[in-house]
């Protein structure tokens, strides 16, 4: 899987890579097994790169103001924040797939 690594956390990785990670510790698996067929991949929901960009410093290493995106990837809902945070919550349900209401 291609992630850019131009902007990082604060731990030093891209907050795209970290929503891949993010996920793939909820689904338990292996951050390299997100990928397709399997699963969605992260260029189907927003532009990793730009999503860095985002929120990366400014010129001489300004924080840009607080903010938040909120994508859905992976069948979970996802919000990552402008100081490096990622939040995966839900239940992973293919698009479409309906649930059973006994």
């Amino acid at each position: 899987m291609l992630v850019s690594v131009d902007s990082t956390t604060g731990d030093g990785e891209s907050l795209s890579l970290a929503i891949v990670e993010a996920v793939a510790e909820r689904e338990g698996v292996d951050v390299t097994e997100i990928e397709p067929p399997e699963y969605q991949s992260l260029y189907e929901v927003c532009d990793p790169e730009a999503l860095d960009v985002l929120f990366s410093p400014r010129e001489g290493e300004t924080r840009r103001s607080p903010g938040e995106i909120k994508l859905r990837f992976c069948g979970y809902d996802v919000v990552v924040t402008s100081d490096g945070g990622v939040t995966v919550d839900g239940d992973a349900t293919s698009e479409g797939e309906e649930t059973d209401s006994a």
